[in-house]
């Protein structure tokens, strides 16, 4: 299952009255909609990277658009119980910490949070993330999840990465929180004494690598922005909520769903599924055996009926029939009456034959059926006519002028 990781591009910083553009971020307020982007399989390797438009993005069965640090702030409150109304309770509940309008301000809880508890909210410019959902979305890229960089977790977490000219940054995240912190100066150094050090997991950029070790005291592990963005595949966060949660219908709803069971939080449920669809076929399977041994058997008691009855028929093909043939054989054989013979079917429609009708011009028999004459019958003597035969379990069709006698439930035999 292949998943796009799309790094969206720093939210543009507004600059001093006077102040120039820097050269090298001409090319990116160029190349605004362009992003840079990984593919894996298993988020684990990458596969492909690059950069590109949204249009030219790679096709994935998931999209993640991860959210560069500097962009996400961290809240740690007491949640409200607002239900559905929960975006506006922490607008305002948060309304005196802000920096910005709450109306320019997208929320987000951590995930399994609810009202009532002491969670983490992540708060990001709203029009900046909407902005670009739309315009993947309008690429036909839909992104499933949006997950931050770094969040408050244990173990803590450093990454040192250049920050302006010859200028080295930490981004460190942990349990408390997600700071950013420059290198500059002994302060920050005085925050990581050595039990915090050995305890805690650091990665840099290849061109600060050698600076973080001998700044810090100890090895990194060298990361591209890439390889640093495979944590958020297995990440719970996500950041598409409240109004900025995806609504999806039809076949991308049942798409969705299913990207979701093949996650790997899902994986337990996945194995129980496929191991209960196997014990069904497997039940499936035993008990159509056993119905089949149970109508073989059966067949096997109606022939030995049938040969021990009739000695003569050897190789039985069709029980039941050849049974009746053989019975009516013997009947006939006795001159005794059966229920396909003219007089049974002559008694049955005597006897319920209406008295103000005359006794029939024309009648035609085959067995199993006498056909009478309908000349002259109104609808009520042929209602009347049929009541009576069902009383005694006879069957009466009227078609064509003609009125059919059999018995219910028996075809005529030749």
């Amino acid at each position: 299952m292949s998943t796009l990781l799309l790094l969206l591009p720093p939210r543009p910083r507004l600059r001093a009255p006077g102040q120039a553009t820097p050269a090298a971020d001409a090319p990116r307020a160029n190349a605004a909609r362009e992003y840079d982007y990984a593919l894996t399989s298993d988020g684990r390797q990458i596969l492909r990277e690059g950069r590109a438009d949204a249009a030219r993005l790679p096709a994935a069965d998931t999209v993640v658009a991860v959210v560069p640090e500097s962009d996400i702030s961290w809240r740690r409150v007491e949640l409200p119980r607002a239900g559905r109304q929960m975006r506006a309770a922490l607008a305002g509940k948060l309304e005196e910490a802000l920096l910005d309008e709450p109306e320019a301000l997208h929320f987000a809880l951590e995930p399994d949070a609810s009202g009532g508890d002491t969670a983490w909210v992540a708060i990001t410019s709203r029009p900046w993330l909407a902005d670009h959902l739309a315009q993947l979305d309008a690429a036909q890229v839909f992104v499933d999840r949006v997950a931050p960089l770094a969040w408050p977790e244990e173990p803590a977490r450093g990454h040192f990465f250049e920050s302006g000219a010859d200028g080295i940054a930490l981004r460190w995240s942990h349990a408390d929180g997600v700071a950013t912190l420059p290198l500059g100066g002994g302060l920050a150094r005085q925050l990581f004494p050595p039990g915090l050090v050995h305890a805690a997991q650091w990665t840099a950029t290849a061109g600060v690598a050698t600076a973080a070790e001998r700044w810090l005291g100890t090895t990194v592990a060298v990361q591209t922005p890439a390889q640093r963005a495979l944590a958020v595949v297995d990440s719970a966060w996500n950041l598409r909520q409240f109004d900025l949660a995806p609504r999806a219908r039809g076949t991308r709803a049942l798409r969705l769903v299913t990207r979701a069971l093949m996650r790997k939080p899902w994986q337990p449920v996945r194995h129980g599924i496929v191991a209960l669809a196997l014990v069904q076929l497997l039940g499936l399977n035993l008990w159509a055996w056993r119905q089949n041994g149970e109508v073989k058997d059966r067949r096997a008691a109606v022939s030995a009926t049938l040969t021990g009855a009739f000695p003569q028929i050897h190789d039985p093909l069709d029980p039941p029939v050849q049974m009746q043939k053989n019975l009516d054989l013997l009947r006939a054989s006795a001159g005794s009456i059966g229920e396909l013979d003219l007089e049974a079917l002559l008694a049955a429609a005597a006897t319920a034959w209406p008295g103000d009708r005359p006794p029939t011009d024309a009648l035609a028999f085959e067995p199993g059926r006498l056909t009478l004459s309908a000349q002259g019958w109104s609808q009520p003597q042929i209602d009347n006519f049929r009541t009576q035969l069902q009383s005694e379990g006879w069957r009466l069709d009227a078609s064509e002028g003609k009125l059919t006698v059999s018995r219910a439930g028996v075809q005529g035999r030749s």
